[in-house]
């Protein structure tokens, strides 16, 4: 933990942090599953929705910041072998961290599930350090066209036999995919639950997903050149397009958008998404020439770039607490028991509104409760760094 935040920052990469992060927390704590708007769900399989965009901003937020760090130290001759060391080290401790929220709360070793959101954050996190520490951005540019040809060939052409034991190649439906295959063969009995034959965080999928965080290191590139603030600007929105139209191509051709998956086009389009988004927060946050809407914008912003000061922590935070929601039992008058977030859910149930709208009302209210921990650790100037 600092005592305080680093002052040289991008205001803009805290708020499109925080954005990410309240969108995360809102999509993964609705009142009840079964009654959700669309856009805040997964795509079921093919395709994309609000809630897709998710995880690959993260991933490209942790990119970027990969590059204001680790990248710039590496580059000003701090020794790359120590740099190195303490990305593994940081790495190490969110596995953990994710391990031991699969854990809760069946606390059984036999069926935990080994990958996660913030295992594959780790994952990504390792493997990155040192092509950022040791590779300019040309080779960089290799490394991102290495991952995704390999990840193609292997998912399109290599024959692996199913859950069933069918053996085919190229076949990206659920369970019966390369990614798979593998995840049975090394995982099996720790994917999952839902599916239990192949898992949305498994470890081929891994490859593509680090190249989503290779995207924010460019990124992070840019951003750091002697280029103009416009230029940067005007040049992470083209290419943002340019991201959105190669990635449709790749899904209308070979490969579709599927998040699961983590194909090829889903990794591109969403890094489009990525750079538009993040784009319109630098204009207006660090890039806009007039320093009046410059201001207004960092008011405006505020309990985002707030949000973003401990992104990691409160996302682990809110995993923890919503695991315990539906952990902890309350007793009732007639004996009965039921679990503490039936409770606190029950008055939103009884409003004269939707279900549907119950149970955003619910998700909204998780999200302030968050975001009351996250401003009060701001007010103490309280940085957590997991």
């Amino acid at each position: 933990m600092t005592a305080a935040a680093n002052p040289a920052r991008l205001i803009s990469l805290d708020a499109f942090r925080g954005f990410t992060i309240a969108a995360m927390v809102l999509v993964n704590n609705p009142g009840v599953w079964g009654s959700i708007y669309p856009q805040l769900s997964h795509a079921a399989w093919n395709g994309w929705t609000f809630t897709d965009w998710v995880f690959p901003f993260f991933l490209f937020i942790c990119g970027v910041s990969m590059t204001f760090s680790l990248g710039r130290r590496a580059e000003a001759g701090d020794d790359k072998r120590a740099l190195l060391l303490q990305l593994f080290k940081r790495a190490t401790i969110i596995f953990l961290i994710g391990l031991t929220l699969n854990f809760i709360p069946a606390f059984n070793l036999d069926t935990l599930r080994i990958p996660g959101v913030l295992q594959r954050i780790a994952l990504c996190t390792m493997l990155a350090a040192p092509i950022v520490v040791y590779f300019g951005w040309k080779q960089q540019c290799m490394w991102i066209l290495a991952l995704l040809a390999t990840y193609t060939l292997l998912m399109l052409f290599v024959p692996v036999p199913d859950a069933a034991g069918v053996i085919a190649a190229g076949v990206l439906e659920p369970g019966r995919d390369f990614g798979a295959f593998v995840d049975r063969l090394l995982l099996n009995g720790h994917l999952w639950a839902k599916s239990k034959t192949w898992d949305p965080e498994g470890l081929v999928s891994t490859l593509p997903a680090l190249c989503s965080q290779l995207f924010g290191v460019l990124a992070g590139r840019w951003l750091l050149s002697n280029n103009s603030t416009a230029e940067k600007t005007v040049w992470m929105m083209l290419v943002g397009l340019l991201c959105l139209w190669v990635g449709a191509m790749i899904d209308a051709t070979f490969m579709p958008i599927n998040k699961s998956l983590w194909t090829v086009s889903f990794c591109i389009f969403m890094t489009g998404w990525a750079l538009l988004v993040f784009s319109c927060f630098y204009w207006l946050m660090d890039a806009n020439a007039s320093a009046v809407l410059r201001e207004k914008s960092h008011g405006l912003f505020l309990p985002l770039t707030i949000y973003g000061m401990n992104a990691l922590f409160i996302f682990a935070f809110s995993g923890f607490i919503a695991k315990m929601l539906g952990f902890i039992r309350i007793s009732q008058a007639d004996g009965a028991s039921v679990f503490l977030k039936s409770v606190l859910y029950a008055p939103l149930q009884a409003l004269p509104i939707a279900p549907i709208n119950a149970s955003l009302l619910f998700a909204v209210l998780f999200n302030l409760s968050m975001f009351l921990v996250a401003w009060v650790l701001w007010k103490k100037k309280w940085f957590i760094k997991i």
